[in-house]
């Protein structure tokens, strides 16, 4: 798709440019880049053809048979060091039976662009693509350098992606100063208002996944057996206990910071108000994830046969930690919230030994997300916030980069929904707004 047609004069022509980035979006939806399997170097090079045709040359540096990472840079005259627009090629499987829409075609229906990644994070990946394209295609003088980096593995917890890159090839970071990737974004349906207000993700929770294993002792499915004996009972006992645990609010710097902006703005209670705020995060899942630690089950195996008591249950639980906050520590407070010596919990895999850190927000691309959002959008109002999934974005902050996650568009509660679940979609309108707004912050930053 190329862009000769793209730019009038010195500033894009996004008349032309939509379309196009319309059109790279829905030939990208159309890659299953699913993880597992995680076979995602056909979409590193699906984003590579696209700058080789503009003359960019990248590099394709594999990371495990079938998964490569898409590396380019556009340079500057040094005053300024590199900034970087990261994205992940890869996607949450899909149970196709559940969706109304093929997951993996691309189409656009109502204004709607349908696909497994369409929000995370294929089209947000296109969003930096066109602005990298775009200041090729201008060829604007650059401060810094540019660099567009897509990475596998990401879904999977990026040991084959981000974290490789930084173990393997931290050359081609040790000039990053800033860098850009998923995990805010902006809303119009705050807290009941219709006002915009745009998250910067500067910090995430951590990633703890347990695995909670019950054993007992089987028998013949028609003889009645005792309920301490049955390993799947003692295992649903346990998870009931986990899913009916209440746990107060905690505040962490970040999330101090967030409402103190936000209740400058009139858009939530003051922190001299703690009952008024814990009434709020009560009624919001999206706030509770924000002020505690969460649970959720999302696997579980029990039983070989129909007329056969199991002797092993188990089952996963995803847990996602405030920043501060240890894993033991966390796993002993389940132990004893589960109360039960049968149940064993323990870590369900090793995951990254250091706790996630945060990025600051008094930044110079803060300050510039900032600028470009306001300018662009009538009393919208910017604040730092946390991710409450997990980022390769945690990888950079851990070498001293500030690394926001952050895609300037309005997504609505609908498209918020679709994160890793059935008829994902962005709408054109936010597809639009993110390509310009994207641009706009890299030239600010860069040119």
């Amino acid at each position: 798709m190329g862009g000769r047609g793209a730019t009038r004069g010195s500033v894009p022509d996004w008349k032309t440019v939509h379309p196009e980035a319309l059109a790279l979006l829905r030939g990208y939806l159309r890659i299953d880049s699913s993880n597992p399997p995680g076979q995602e170097a056909p979409a590193a090079r699906y984003l590579g053809a696209l700058l080789e045709a503009e003359g960019i040359t990248p590099r394709y540096i594999e990371t495990a048979p079938g998964r490569e990472i898409l590396y380019a840079r556009l340079p500057g005259d040094g005053s300024k060091r590199a900034l970087m627009l990261a994205n992940h090629t890869d996607v949450v499987p899909v149970e196709p039976a559940y969706w109304t829409v093929p997951a993996f075609e691309g189409l656009e229906v109502g204004g709607r662009i349908y696909g497994r990644g369409a929000v995370d994070m294929k089209g947000i990946a296109i969003m930096q693509l066109i602005a990298f394209l775009l200041v090729k295609r201008l060829n604007l003088p650059l401060r810094r350098d540019l660099v567009f980096c897509a990475v596998p593995d990401e879904e999977a917890l990026g040991k084959q992606g981000m974290a490789w890159l930084c173990d393997h090839h931290p050359e081609l970071l040790e000039d990053v100063e800033y860098e850009l990737n998923e995990g805010g974004s902006g809303t119009s349906e705050f807290q009941g208002t219709e006002r915009p207000v745009f998250f910067v993700a500067t910090s995430e929770k951590q990633v703890c996944w347990l695995r909670l294993t019950a054993i007992g002792i089987p028998g013949h499915g028609s003889i009645p057996h005792p309920i301490e004996h049955n390993s799947a009972v003692r295992l649903a006992r346990a998870l009931q206990r986990l899913a009916e645990w209440e746990r107060p609010i905690t505040f962490t710097p970040e999330t101090e910071a967030w409402v103190d902006r936000l209740s400058a703005e009139g858009l939530m209670p003051p922190r001299d108000q703690p009952e008024e705020i814990a009434r709020l995060v009560g009624g919001s899942a999206p706030l509770q994830a924000m002020f505690t630690n969460t649970l959720n089950v999302t696997m579980i195996a029990s039983g070989i046969k129909a007329n056969v008591i199991p002797a092993r249950s188990s089952a996963v639980v995803d847990c996602r930690l405030l920043p501060g906050q240890s894993r033991e520590d966390w796993r002993q407070q389940v132990i004893a919230r589960v109360d039960d010596p049968a149940v064993e919990v323990t870590f369900h895999e090793e995951l990254d030994a250091d706790e996630p850190v945060s990025a600051p927000w008094d930044t110079e691309l803060y300050r510039v997300i900032e600028a470009v959002i306001s300018e662009a959008v009538e009393g919208a109002v910017v604040a730092p916030s946390m991710t409450v999934g997990g980022t390769d974005n945690r990888f950079l902050r851990a070498r001293g980069i500030p690394a926001y996650g952050f895609a300037p568009c309005i997504l609505s509660q609908q498209e918020r929904a679709g994160f890793h679940a059935n008829d994902e979609f962005l709408t054109v309108e936010n597809l639009n707004m993110g390509c310009e707004l994207t641009y706009e912050i890299v030239r600010r930053m860069c040119a």
